[in-house]
């Protein structure tokens, strides 16, 4: 079995599309049936590839990470974090961690915000068995058709219409990809820059960026908020295919709650939250320690710690 020694998860974004749930928090640790959403990425790499040191970088609210993860570790694998006080984007981020990465052998660089269960294995060791500089794992259907990519040569061609902005062949990049170590000489070093840039300059240069289609399991960008209260549905599809760490609590054992609540099976409700009686949740997230009170109708609606939901609400947002 090929080993992958080192994961980099990009955990330093500022979630501008999430807002406003990600003012006091990092997108990657916004909850996700109780649990942050960084934590799937880890038990999904784990799982899958057995990935036992994993590096992620900070910047935004960037305490809360110690505060997740205060032993500096996650299920038996070493967890590191690299602050970056001014944002480097994607390329920059791998940039900050060179002296981190390994130079022998390939590493997977993951983003942080995304939700799947992707088969791992075998395109990890298809990449490692080929000489490619960077390989990119895709999806053939999704929001974002921007990677254009040959199903037969196994190649990137396009990326964002710079190269070849005829190519039909449009895929979704999932933000899982491999690189070898030889990929650093394409990134400038002190640069603020996205790593697509990268992968264009390696592309005009000869070099080959892979591409691996992988259609099986699920995958969503939790970018946006309506991604973010649809992700509570995928359980029902099926979500996760491996192992997790503590399973999914939809309803945390230490909420409060009274007589006569109803409660669907689209909504998490976190720990030590409270629920006066005659309350009906539907499709609605309750982040931990906030209360609703007694008859309120909620749908769709998202509470934060700390905070007192009353009334009718739908497609609300309470935030600090």
């Amino acid at each position: 079995m090929l080993t992958v020694p080192k994961a980099f998860i990009l955990g330093a974004g500022l979630g501008t599309r999430l807002r406003p749930l990600t003012e006091s928090l990092p997108k990657p640790l916004v909850p996700v049936w109780n649990r942050p959403l960084i934590s799937f990425g880890l038990d999904h790499l784990i799982s899958e590839l057995e990935v036992k040191e994993f590096m992620i970088n900070t910047h935004h609210c960037a305490e809360a990470y110690d505060i997740a993860f205060p032993k500096g570790g996650y299920s038996g694998t070493n967890l590191s974090f690299r602050h970056e006080p001014t944002l480097l984007d994607t390329a920059g981020g791998i940039d900050n961690i060179r002296d981190w990465l390994p130079t022998d052998v390939s590493s997977v660089i993951y983003n942080g915000d995304i939700l799947t269960d992707l088969p791992l294995r075998s395109a990890w060791e298809t990449h490692c068995d080929s000489d490619n500089l960077v390989t990119l794992l895709l999806r053939s259907e999704g929001d974002e058709l921007r990677v254009g990519f040959d199903e037969g040569t196994g190649e990137v061609v396009d990326l964002r219409g710079q190269l070849r902005p005829d190519w039909e062949g449009r895929y979704q990049f999932t933000g899982i990809y491999f690189i070898s170590p030889r990929f650093l000489d394409f990134i400038r070093p002190g640069k603020i820059e996205s790593v697509v840039l990268c992968f264009l300059e390696a592309i005009r240069q000869g070099e080959k960026v892979g591409g691996i289609l992988v259609d099986e399991g699920l995958w969503t960008d939790l970018g946006e908020r309506e991604s973010y209260l649809d992700a509570l549905k995928m359980p029902h599809e099926g979500f996760p295919r491996y192992a997790v760490d503590g399973g999914l609590e939809r309803i945390a054992n230490t909420a409060r709650i009274a007589n006569g609540v109803e409660i669907d099976d689209l909504s998490a409700i976190g720990s030590e939250v409270t629920i006066g009686e005659g309350a009906k949740i539907v499709e609605s997230i309750l982040w931990d320690g906030c209360e609703v009170a007694p008859n309120s109708r909620l749908k769709r609606t998202v509470v934060m710690g700390g905070l007192l939901a009353g009334g009718e609400l739908e497609n609300v947002d309470l935030q600090i």
